[in-house]
């Protein structure tokens, strides 16, 4: 195969990935342990221990954040979005969290 009819190949391979119109970002991760959280009692490492590592950290109002998420878009079908936040207070307990899914 010569270099330009590579580089055609990988043209027509990109321009196909573009009309698919499929993307994913983030990771799985275990749903059905949400209900297990419990504000002011579960820590840190519980959640850890429950859903594994955040795809995302951060901090909102001063409170450490961890984010789990996976979120699925398709120009062609409907978007597949299930997202986990949890806040943590100063002790490390959780304050807050918001589950939210499309399923």
């Amino acid at each position: 195969m010569t270099a330009f009819q590579s580089l055609k190949t990988m043209a027509m391979a990109i321009l196909v990935a573009t009309l698919v119109g499929c993307a994913t970002v983030g990771h799985d991760f275990p749903t059905h342990n949400v209900d297990q959280i419990r504000i002011g009692e579960t820590t840190r490492s519980d959640i850890q221990e429950l859903f594994g590592e955040p795809w995302r950290t951060g901090v909102e109002d001063g409170k450490r954040t961890w984010t789990y998420g996976k979120y699925k878009w398709s120009a062609f079908g409907d978007a597949e979005t299930t997202d986990l936040v949890v806040r943590f207070n100063q002790d490390g307990t959780v304050s807050s969290y918001v589950y939210n899914t499309t399923e």
